[in-house]
């Protein structure tokens, strides 16, 4: 099937809730990953490859930074048919209120999915690191004859309480949906003979045709996980395509923290260097990064970062990062800067008794998440505590166990955190 006449539909609107501070002055697909991209990305850099050349963002809470990174990153030619638009939350005549859920976002926009013409939807999340080949799935969904088709990832009985768990009967076809089981009742819900990964969850990813996607948003529910999925699983052929790669649902401080670090691992789970599947993100000219005496292991240092005779390990260090002599990086994600200091910018520090951007000599940064722009001062101490409170603060909150330091923070010389 030819990928042109898809409609990729990505949400983008969530609160996202359990990954502040990260989301207080952005929205969940626009938190960074990896030290230059962000969550947005890899949905739709999945779409490009897939030859998806209409992509839908829809967006509703702290959209600006997320609004302007693709309006700066997506741009397409005039020689092109395809777009990557935004679909905004908005007063009309057909309705005033906010998105419900991700099937009352969908509702809200059939007008606008309409005017796409294409006889496909994809339907995908905007906080999710995987690397799918969706003209696989799509036409997995064409040659079952499926009415709808979700994809499903095997997972442990460990793991299957944190999500949606299908039961699918050996031709693909999915018997019924279970919220979030938990485990003295994940009994009988097995769907593949996988004596480690037996159960299926859903990854929050649909495909429909867009005659029927339009039908059933006729019908009451506000989700598609919770309510038009599991109200069409009688009346309905609805598939499960089984997506057994590296996924990561992101939407955890702690699962955040941890995704990042893994993409420093000499032998990560998701390969950032193909050379046929880039993450496209915004092009930025800055310089390459500089060092200077440090020693560095397992380390994802990004574009434009200044590094003096640091110590950085296990550590992703994000663009136009500043790291000054004498630093302790370790276990932690490093965000960056959007901008350097001038001269005049640090002269006015010295007078404001400020520090400059980055992280000042002697600091100690160990189990933590630096959000962008923030001034770590000269020997601070931040450092890891497993039974560490969850505790809020303007300049830090600790969440999960670890110290987040919130975008734009100052904390100043000799803290200690």
């Amino acid at each position: 099937m030819r990928m042109t006449t898809v409609l990729g539909l990505i949400m983008g609107g969530g609160r996202g809730t359990r990954l502040y501070p990260l989301v207080k002055e952005r929205s969940k697909p626009a938190v960074p990953l990896a030290g230059k991209y962000r969550l947005i990305d890899i949905p739709i850099s999945n779409c490009l490859h897939a030859g998806i050349d209409k992509i839908a963002i829809l967006t509703q809470y702290n959209s600006v930074s997320l609004h302007r990174h693709i309006q700066r990153t997506y741009r397409r030619d005039v020689f092109t048919d395809g777009w990557v638009q935004i679909l905004a939350a908005e007063q009309t005549d057909r309705g005033e209120g906010w998105y419900q859920g991700t099937a009352d976002a969908v509702r809200k926009q059939v007008v606008e999915i309409k005017a796409a013409g294409t006889s496909h939807v994809l339907i995908l999340a905007g906080d999710h690191l995987y690397n799918m080949d969706y003209s696989e799935f799509v036409n997995y969904h064409i040659d079952s004859g499926a009415h709808a088709t979700l994809a499903v990832q095997p997972v442990s009985a460990a793991d299957a309480p944190a999500f949606g768990i299908l039961k699918r009967n050996e031709a693909g076809r999915i018997l019924s949906f279970t919220e979030k089981p938990p485990t003295d009742r994940l009994s009988g819900l097995e769907s593949i003979p996988n004596p480690e990964k037996p159960y299926l969850a859903s990854m929050g990813i649909y495909v429909f045709s867009t005659e029927l996607l339009l039908e059933i948003l006729d019908r009451p529910g506000d989700d598609f996980g919770n309510h038009i999925i599991p109200g069409m699983l009688d009346s309905h052929q609805i598939m499960g395509y089984v997506y057994d790669g590296y996924w990561a649902d992101i939407g955890t401080i702690r699962r955040f923290y941890e995704v990042n670090l893994e993409m420093t691992y000499s032998r990560r789970p998701y390969d950032l260097f193909s050379p046929k599947r880039p993450i496209y993100t915004r092009p930025r000219f800055l310089p390459a990064s500089e060092i200077h005496g440090a020693r560095m292991t397992q380390a994802l240092i990004a574009d434009g970062c200044r590094i003096a005779d640091a110590d950085i390990s296990d550590a992703v260090i994000g663009q136009r990062s500043i790291i000054d002599a004498g630093v302790t990086v370790h276990a932690s994600v490093i965000m960056g800067a959007d901008y350097y200091e001038t001269e005049a910018d640090t002269a006015q520090n010295r007078q404001m008794g400020r520090p400059d951007v980055g992280i000042g000599a002697g600091s100690v940064i160990e189990g933590a998440i630096v959000d962008k722009n923030d001034r770590i001062g000269k020997n601070v101490r931040i450092r890891n505590m497993a039974d560490r409170t969850d505790f809020d603060s303007d300049h830090w909150v600790a969440r999960d166990g670890l110290v987040v330091v919130v975008k734009n923070a100052t904390i100043p010389d000799g803290a200690v955190i």
